[in-house]
């Protein structure tokens, strides 16, 4: 006599439908809670690095105030802390490069730094500032050392 198997017995291991979605659905909940947390993170630190890089005491600020010294007056452009002055006088009293790798003259977002000499906002010195994430020079994600309006 052939014995039938209960319906228990036959029913396999698995999640159902419901089940799958239920999980899908409360890790799209974190998801949305985590996510935004982290780009803002992530911007806050790309902010904080190019504050850094163009404060008073910042690295850049330092390699201009160096190169200040040796040649009595700061760079026309910011490749002048990579590159020999073309003016001899100047080119005999360089002892550059001040930054050897042309990259480190870029913001965070890969933007290159904005530098002004003789400096409009500081008359008696340099403008060094950063665009910001948006590329766009004057408005109000620009980084720099200064307070602004």
């Amino acid at each position: 006599m052939k014995k039938r198997m209960s319906v228990q017995s036959r029913r396999r291991g698995g999640f159902t439908l419901l089940e799958v979605l239920l999980v899908v659905g409360i890790i799209a909940l974190l998801a949305a809670f985590v996510v935004p947390s982290f780009f803002s993170t992530q911007r806050g630190a790309e902010i904080d690095i190019t504050s850094t890089m163009v404060s008073d005491g910042g690295s850049i600020a330092q390699q201009l105030e160096l190169y200040r010294m040796h040649v009595g007056t700061y760079p026309e452009e910011l490749s002048g802390l990579t590159e020999k002055p073309d003016d001899d006088e100047k080119a005999e009293k360089w002892r550059g490069p001040y930054i050897n790798d042309p990259k480190k003259l870029k913001d965070a977002w890969g933007h290159d730094l904005k530098y002004k000499y003789p400096g409009e906002v500081r008359e008696n010195g340099y403008d060094l500032w950063s665009m910001g994430p948006d590329g766009e020079d004057g408005n109000d994600d620009d980084v720099t050392p200064w307070e602004k309006d």
